[in-house]
């Protein structure tokens, strides 16, 4: 039997996009069928205008993917996917595209892009901030990063694994390859699970508790194997896994609506609040720099802890706005009680997080959400040009 076929990363392979799937800033490679857009680490997203894909390469590469695949492509079989270790293709027909033949090409490299350097500069989050998670994973802690789709939440995740000690058995399930903790994590005991039509998550979740795991990380929550993801962290495995909310005090609502009808929003609603032991937010927007531009950061904007006790429910903040909420001062508790949930504040004293950034809109209420987005297109138009944004009212640029 011959050798099976793998998508090739080579400039024969994929032309005119190799120079964009070989970048590490970029993460992310598209063709809507018209332009060619990518992604980079700091999730900004824009054309390239100078470079324009012909019919005959899309044509030749989208052959090129079905061939390696062995798939179908056409209008009764509209999608194509493939995957390499590193990257995930999806062609789009134009029959179902309007547009035109669509191309998405996501990049998962097999190394962490976030350094404790790269975090502390880049105002990311502060040391203080970055060791609490660090304690919490050393702690074993039960841990859900959480996210809007595209800041980050599986790269912080990536990064923060990596204090887990080596010798603690971690099981990765994943339905694409992200987590790469063997590569990440070299010699450490690891052992990865595919989800594959034959393995569902809720299966690949019960095989785990068979593996012996010290931990279990799950790329993402999505639907019903929340409820076997809560059941392997009652056995005392420990965990990390991702999760769609603005909001960390959603948390458990979020987890209620995935899990159906399977058990009662009561039983789930204590189990959250009972194994899940710290929620970290990834938020991204525009922020002052000390030099009084404005720059689009991802940063860590809610780290909270999660407790039942005495039959009450509870999620306290102390990191809230990317700002410290002091044990010693103002305390923001969310409690659940009598089916209402009560915010009580406690007056004190807050020390900043960042005394140099302060957040645009949210604490000033300066912009309103158009302008804020007028403003982060004027912030990517004038980095293009290798000027400095300084905001509504300073347009000029300075080199």
């Amino acid at each position: 039997m011959g050798e099976k076929k793998q998508v090739s990363i080579t400039r024969e392979y994929f032309g005119p996009l190799y120079p964009y799937i070989t970048d590490d800033d970029i993460t992310d490679v598209d063709y809507d069928g018209r332009r060619l857009w990518v992604t980079d680490c700091r999730n900004h997203r824009y054309p390239i205008e100078e470079e324009v894909l012909s019919r005959e390469f899309v044509e030749e590469f989208t052959k090129r993917v079905a061939n390696t695949v062995s798939k179908p492509f056409h209008k009764q079989s509209p999608v194509l996917e493939a995957e390499t270790d590193t990257l995930r293709i999806t062609v789009v027909h134009e029959s179902v595209a309007m547009s035109g033949r669509a191309i998405c090409i996501r990049k998962s490299p097999p190394f962490v892009r976030l350094t404790l350097e790269k975090m502390l500069e880049e105002g990311y989050c502060d040391r203080r901030t970055h060791d609490l998670i660090r304690d919490c994973v050393l702690g074993k802690m039960n841990l859900v990063f959480c996210g809007e789709p595209g800041v980050g939440k599986t790269e912080c995740a990536k990064y923060f694994s990596r204090f887990i000690p080596k010798d603690q058995r971690v099981i990765t399930i994943e339905d694409n390859p992200e987590w790469h903790y063997e590569a990440i994590a070299p010699g450490s005991d690891c052992v990865s699970l595919r989800i594959s039509p034959v393995m569902d998550y809720t299966k690949a979740i019960k095989t785990c508790l068979r593996l012996n795991p010290k931990w279990m990380m799950v790329s993402e929550v999505r639907s019903k194997e929340v409820c076997y993801l809560m059941e392997g962290f009652s056995t005392g495995v420990r965990g990390m896994t991702t999760l769609h909310t603005d909001d960390i005090r959603k948390l458990p609502d979020r987890m209620i609506n995935m899990a159906g009808g399977e058990v009662s929003p009561e039983r789930m609603e204590n189990d959250v609040y009972s194994f899940i032991d710290c929620g970290i937010l990834i938020r991204q927007g525009m922020r002052k720099d000390p030099q009084g531009g404005y720059k689009l950061r991802r940063y860590i904007d809610q780290v909270g802890f999660f407790t039942r006790e005495e039959g009450r429910n509870c999620c306290r903040l102390v990191v809230d706005r990317g700002e410290w909420v002091e044990t010693s001062g103002e305390e923001k508790w969310q409690e659940e009680g009598d089916g209402q949930d009560e915010i009580r504040e406690e007056k004190g004293r807050l020390e900043p997080l960042f005394p140099e950034l302060t957040m645009v809109a949210e604490e000033r209420g300066e912009y309103n959400a158009l302008q804020l987005q007028d403003m982060e297109k004027e912030f990517l138009r004038k980095t293009r040009e290798g000027g400095t944004y300084l905001g509504k009212g300073k347009e000029q640029a300075i080199g």
